[in-house]
C-alpha cells in the first residue's frame, strides 16, 4: 500500500510538474510569436528605411545640382543690367564727343556692380589708409612715406573681397615701411605726446 500511495503522490507531483511545464511551454510559444511579430515589423521598417535612403542618395545629387544651377541663374541675371550698360557705354564711346560721357558710364556700371555684389552678401575690403592686416591684406611691396605711419596701406594694387564676412580674396597692397631711424623718431614723438 505504501508503494501505491507513493506512486499516487508521485503521479500528482508529476502531473503538477507536467502542468507547470505545459504552462511554461505555452508562455514560451506566446513569447516566440510575439518576438516573431516584432522581428517582422522591424524588418519591414528596415526595408522602408533602406528604400528611403536609396531614394535619398539618388535624389540628393540632383537637388544639389538644381540648387547650384538656380544660384548661378540668379547671379547671371543680376549681372545682365551691368552688361546692358556696358553695351550702351561702348556704343556711345565711338560717337561720344567727350571722354567724360564714357567715364561717367563706366562709373555707373562700377557702382552697379558693387551693388550687385552687396546683394549677394559680398563686400569690398577697405584697405587704403588702413593699418596692414594679414587677415585682409596681402603685401606685394613696401614703400617708404615719412608722412604716413609705419604699417599703413599706401596703395591698393588689387581690391579684396569678403563673402558673408569671410575673405574670398585678400586685397593686394603696398605697405608703408619706415626706416628704423624714422620708426624710432615716430615712437619718441608718440611717447612725448602722452
Amino acid at each position: 500500500m505504501s508503494i501505491w500511495v507513493n506512486e499516487c503522490m508521485s503521479d500528482k507531483k508529476n502531473k503538477k510538474e507536467v502542468k507547470a511545464l505545459e504552462k511554461e511551454l505555452k508562455e514560451l510559444e506566446e513569447k516566440i510569436e510575439s518576438l516573431e511579430g516584432e522581428k517582422a515589423e522591424l524588418f519591414d521598417k528596415l526595408q522602408r528605411v533602406s528604400a528611403d535612403y536609396a531614394n535619398f542618395q539618388k535624389r540628393a545629387p540632383k537637388q544639389i545640382a538644381e540648387a547650384i544651377a538656380y544660384e548661378k541663374e540668379i547671379i547671371v541675371k543680376s549681372l545682365l543690367p551691368a552688361m546692358d550698360n556696358f553695351e550702351h557705354t561702348l556704343e556711345k564711346a565711338g560717337s561720344a564727343e567727350s571722354i567724360e560721357a564714357v567715364l561717367k558710364g563706366v562709373q555707373i556700371i562700377y557702382d552697379q556692380m558693387l551693388d550687385m555684389l552687396k546683394s549677394h552678401n559680398a563686400e569690398k575690403i577697405n584697405a587704403l589708409g588702413e593699418k596692414f592686416d594679414p587677415n585682409l591684406h596681402q603685401a606685394i611691396m613696401q614703400k617708404e612715406d615719412v608722412r604716413k605711419e609705419d604699417g599703413i596701406v599706401l596703395e591698393v594694387f588689387q581690391a579684396g573681397y569678403k563673402l558673408n564676412g569671410r575673405v574670398i580674396r585678400p586685397a593686394k597692397v603696398i605697405v608703408n615701411k619706415l626706416s628704423e631711424q624714422q620708426s624710432n623718431e615716430e615712437t619718441e614723438e608718440n611717447t612725448e605726446g602722452q
